[in-house]
C-alpha cells in the first residue's frame, strides 16, 4: 500500500513500509528531494503535542502561582486591597498534624462566600479549614486573621518565586507597611490600562491607585466609634422586642416559661447572621470594612444577648422548675441554629435574586456602578466618621440625660436609657475579647484547642456570671431605684457583653465543616459553664436566704 501526498502542483509518494515507520515515529527514508510529506506532518503532529504539553505544563504551573497569589487577593474589590492579608498556609495535612496557620480576613471572606454561592458545596471546602480558622470568621473584627504571625515569611517566598519574571494576568502585588496592629500585609493594587502610541501590539501601562488608608489611630477610633452607634440601635430592637412579646403585650413571652423574654431577639439576630455575617458580608466590605463590623459585631451582637438567657433559665431552676430550664436551654438553642440556617438559605436565594436582576438591567443599558458607594477616598472617609461621631454624642448625650431624669422618677423607660448609657463600653470589651479567638489556650507555642472560640466563651460566661451577681443582689437589696438601676445594667452592658449571634454562627461554621463533635463540646461548655456558675451565684444564695 502506498500514500500519495499533494505539495502545491507535485505530489509526493511514501511507501508502505515508509508509512508505517513514520506512524510509528520511525525517521522516512526518503531522499531531501523527494521529502515524506507524510513524516512531516508527524513531525508537526509530534511537535503540537510537545507544544501542548508545554502549554499545559505552563498552565498548572501558572494556576499554582494564581492560587498563591489569589489567597493574598481580595476577590472581592480594589477598596479592600488597603487592608488584605496574607494567604492561607497549611504546614501539614488534614490527617496528620495541625499545623500553624496564617488566614487573611479576606479569605475568611471567601469562606463565608462559599457558603453563599453554594451552601452544599461549601462542606467541601470548609472540610479542609481547621477549626481555628472557622472560630476567627464571624467575629474578627479589625485584626488580621493569623494564629501564628508567618504572614511575612509567605509575602518573602512569593515574592522570591516570582523573582524571575513578572507575575502572570494583569495584576501585580505590593508589600504595605504595618497595619494598626503591626502586621506586614499584601495589599492587591488597582490597575489602569491606558493607550499606547505603538499601537494595540503594545503591552498596556499599568498604573498604580491606592486608596486612602486611614492612619492607625482614625482606624481604631473609627471602629470603636461604628460598634458604639450600632450597639444602641441594638439595644433599642432588643428593648422593643422584649415589650411587644412579653406579657404586657402579645404575651408569648415571660419568665416563667421556656419562651424567654429575649428569644425573639435572639432569633431575628441569628436571622440577620446568617445574611450579614455570611451570605451579603464580603459585599458590604466593600463599602466599608467598619460597616460590616458595626453591623454584624456591633449591632446583631448587641440584639442577642446570652447572659439574659442564661439567667433565666437559672430563675427557673431556683424555683423548682428545672424542666423548664432545661427545655428552655434546648429548645432555644433548636431555634437559634435554625433561625440562621434559614438566614443563610434566604440571604443566598435574596443575593441571587438581586445579581439577576443587575445583570437584566445591564443587559438592557442601564448600569449598575457600586463604585461611589465605596468608602475608599479621605473625604468619604472623614464625612462617614463626622457623621458617626454626631450620631454617637447625640445619641449617648440623650441617653444619659434621660437616664438621670427617669431613674431619679422611676418613670417609664428608665431601664431603656440606663441600659443604652452603659451599652458602648459592653460592645468594646466584647469586640476586644474576640481578638483571643482562635489563639487556643496556652502559653507561647504551648497553645491547645486552637479551634475553640475562647473570647467569645469567655464573652458569654463573664456576662452570665456578673448578670447572676447582679440579680441576687437586686433581690438581697430589694428597692425599687436599686432594681431599675440593676436591670438597667444587665440590659446594656452584660446584654451587648454576651452574644448568641455569632455564638450560633461559630455553632453552624463548625457543623458545616463536618466538625459535629467540635460544635456539641463548644455549645455545651458554654451551656454548663454559664449555668453551673449561675446556680452557684444565684440559686445557691436564693435558697439559703429564702429571697
Amino acid at each position: 500500500m502506498a500514500t500519495f501526498f499533494r505539495r502545491g502542483d507535485s505530489f509526493a509518494f511514501c511507501s508502505a513500509a515508509e508509512t508505517a515507520a513514520t506512524a510509528g515515529g520511525g525517521p522516512c527514508r526518503r531522499s531531501p528531494a523527494s521529502t515524506c510529506l507524510l513524516h512531516r506532518l508527524h513531525q508537526r503532529r509530534a511537535g503540537n503535542r510537545m507544544e501542548s504539553s508545554s502549554a499545559r505544563s505552563n498552565t498548572s504551573e501558572r494556576n499554582h502561582l494564581d492560587y498563591a497569589r489569589s489567597a493574598s487577593m481580595d476577590s472581592a474589590g480594589p477598596s479592600l486591597g488597603a487592608r488584605s492579608g496574607s494567604i492561607l498556609s497549611r504546614r501539614s495535612s488534614r490527617q496528620g498534624s495541625r499545623g500553624s496557620i496564617s488566614l487573611s480576613r479576606e479569605m475568611g471572606d471567601s469562606i463565608l462566600s462559599s457558603m453563599r454561592h453554594s451552601l452544599q458545596s461549601a462542606d467541601q471546602l470548609l472540610g479542609d479549614v481547621d477549626s481555628s480558622v472557622l472560630a476567627q470568621v464571624i467575629d474578627s473584627g479589625d485584626r488580621e486573621l493569623a494564629l501564628e504571625n508567618n504572614a511575612d515569611e509567605e509575602v518573602e517566598n512569593n515574592l522570591e518565586h516570582h523573582k524571575g519574571g513578572p507575575l502572570p494576568d494583569d495584576t501585580s502585588m505590593r508589600i504595605h507597611g504595618n497595619n494598626s496592629q503591626g502586621t506586614s500585609v499584601v495589599a492587591p493594587v488597582s490597575l489602569m490600562e491606558t493607550k499606547d502610541i505603538n499601537g494595540p501590539t503594545s503591552s498596556p501601562i499599568k498604573v498604580e491607585v491606592e486608596p486612602y488608608k486611614l492612619s492607625w489611630m482614625q482606624d481604631y477610633a473609627s471602629y470603636l466609634i461604628h460598634l458604639a452607634v450600632f450597639g444602641f440601635f441594638g439595644v433599642f430592637t432588643r428593648y422593643g422586642l422584649q415589650k411587644l412579646f412579653g406579657p404586657g403585650c402579645l404575651a408569648l413571652t415571660s419568665d416563667q416559661s421556656p419562651l424567654y423574654l429575649d428569644l425573639p431577639s435572639n432569633m431575628l439576630g441569628s436571622f440577620l447572621m446568617g445574611w450579614f455575617g455570611i451570605i451579603f458580608k464580603a459585599d458590604i466590605r466593600q463599602i466599608s470594612d467598619h460597616l460590616i463590623v458595626g453591623i454584624t459585631t456591633g449591632y446583631m451582637g448587641s440584639l442577642t444577648t446570652f447572659s439574659g438567657w442564661n439567667q433565666k433559665m437559672v430563675g427557673l431552676s431556683s424555683k423548682g422548675h428545672w424542666v423548664y430550664a432545661v427545655a428552655g436551654i434546648v429548645l432555644g438553642m433548636f431555634i437559634v441554629n435554625e433561625s440562621i440556617t434559614v438566614g443563610a438559605e434566604t440571604g443566598e436565594r435574596l443575593r441571587g435574586w438581586i445579581l439577576k436582576c443587575i445583570r437584566e438591567k445591564s443587559s438592557i443599558g442601564s448600569k449598575c456602578d457600586w463604585e461611589h458607594w465605596r468608602v475608599d477616598t479621605k473625604t468619604k472617609h472623614h464625612a462617614l466618621l463626622a457623621v458617626m461621631v454626631i450620631l454617637l454624642s447625640f445619641i449617648w448625650i440623650l441617653s444619659v440625660v434621660l437616664a438621670i431624669m427617669k431613674v431619679h422618677r422611676l418613670a417609664d423607660g428608665a431601664v431603656l436609657w440606663l441600659g443604652c448609657s452603659v451599652a458602648p463600653p459592653g460592645v468594646w470589651l466584647r469586640w476586644y475579647l474576640a481578638r483571643l479567638n482562635g489563639g487556643g489556650i496556652g502559653i507561647g507555642k504551648q497553645r491547645h484547642l486552637k479551634w475553640l472560640p475562647v473570647g467569645t466563651l469567655a464573652a458569654n460566661v463573664l456576662a452570665a456570671a456578673i448578670m447572676a451577681a447582679l440579680a441576687v443582689t437586686a433581690k438581697a437589696v430589694n428597692t425599687k431605684q436599686s432594681t431599675v438601676v440593676l436591670n438597667g445594667i444587665q440590659l446594656g452592658f452584660l446584654g451587648c457583653l454576651s452574644t448568641v449571634s455569632t455564638f450560633a454562627a461559630e455553632v453552624y461554621t463548625m457543623r458545616r465543616s463536618g466538625q459535629i463533635a467540635r460544635a456539641f463540646v463548644y455549645a455545651a461548655a458554654t451551656f454548663v459553664l454559664s449555668f453551673v456558675l449561675g446556680i452557684l451565684i444565684y440559686s445557691v444564695p436564693v435558697w439559703v436566704e429564702h429571697y
